[in-house]
């Protein structure tokens, strides 16, 4: 992660190694918090809050976010 202040959601997807339509979804449920400034953003430390939050979380289906099984 760079030193940006804050994200677009293409950089938020090249990060998280999604689609940027998974990042839509996160936002759009919730899970990440934005804000909008021309288009939705994200700051920097919320994006690793989320990180930190779901860690051992299987977020393969937002609706029903479950611990990972080892």
């Amino acid at each position: 992660m760079g030193d940006d202040l804050i994200y677009t959601v293409k950089e938020v997807s090249k990060i998280l190694k999604v689609n940027i339509n998974a990042v839509y979804e996160l936002l759009n449920k919730g899970l990440l918090p934005y804000l909008i400034l021309g288009s939705k953003k994200i700051y920097r430390k919320d994006l690793i809050e989320f990180v930190e939050r779901h860690r051992n979380k299987d977020l393969s289906n937002l609706d029903n976010i479950q611990d990972i099984k080892h």
